[in-house]
C-alpha cells in the first residue's frame, strides 16, 4: 500500500486546485474531479444502503463488491491513463442483475422511489450513479482526441450499476414492504 495519511489537511487545495493521482494540479471543478467526486458520492450512498439493518445477505455481498469496484473506478478517473475497471466487472454486474431480476414480476407500471428505508436509499444511490455516469461522459467529451484515448468502460460500468440498483430497489421494496409503490397518473 502507498503512503499513509498522518495529517488529513494539507492546505494545498486552499487555492481552488486539487492534485490528481499522477500529481497534476487541476481546478476543483474540473470535469475529471467532478467525475471521480460523483463516483465517490455514489459509493457513499451505497454505504447508506448497506447501513440499513436487516438487508438480505446476497444484496449486502453484492453491494460490498460494488463499493470496491467504485473505489477502483474513482482511482481510474483520478489517474489519467489508468485502467482499473474491465469487462469482467461489467459482466459480473450483468450476471448479478439477471440473478436478482429473474424472480421479480415483469414491470407493467412505473414505480415510485420508496418502499422502505433500504429500497428508498437504493433509489437515491441509483440516481447518484446516473449522475456519475453523466459526469464521466462529460469528462470523455472533454478528452476527445486525447492520448491515450479515454476508456468507455467506466461509463458502461456505471450504466449497468444504475440498472442493478433499480432492480435491487425492487427486491428491497418487496423484502421490506411486500410490494413496490406504483405510480398512478393524476388527472388534471
Amino acid at each position: 500500500m502507498g503512503n499513509r495519511l498522518s495529517k488529513i489537511y494539507t492546505r494545498t487545495g486552499d487555492d481552488g486546485t486539487t492534485g490528481l493521482g499522477d500529481g497534476t494540479r487541476v481546478p476543483k471543478d474540473a470535469a475529471r474531479v467532478e467525475a471521480y467526486g460523483t463516483v465517490d458520492e455514489a459509493n457513499s450512498t451505497i454505504g447508506v444502503v448497506l447501513a440499513v439493518p436487516g438487508l438480505p445477505p446476497a444484496v449486502g455481498e453484492c453491494l460490498t463488491r460494488v463499493q470496491h469496484d467504485l473505489f477502483d473506478l474513482g482511482g481510474e478517473l483520478c489517474i489519467p491513463g489508468m485502467q482499473l475497471i474491465g469487462e469482467a466487472q461489467i459482466d459480473r454486474l450483468e450476471r448479478e442483475l439477471d440473478g436478482f431480476n429473474d424472480p421479480l414480476p415483469p414491470l407493467k407500471d412505473f414505480i415510485l422511489p420508496g418502499g422502505g428505508p433500504a429500497a428508498a436509499a437504493c433509489h437515491v444511490a441509483r440516481t447518484v450513479v446516473r449522475r456519475a455516469e453523466r459526469r464521466v461522459w462529460t469528462l470523455s467529451a472533454s478528452l476527445e482526441g486525447a492520448e491515450p484515448p479515454f476508456s468507455p468502460l467506466p461509463a458502461r460500468y456505471l450504466n449497468r450499476l444504475s440498472d442493478l440498483l433499480f432492480v435491487l430497489a425492487r427486491v428491497l421494496a418487496r423484502h421490506e414492504n411486500g410490494s413496490e409503490v406504483l405510480w398512478k397518473r393524476q388527472s388534471a
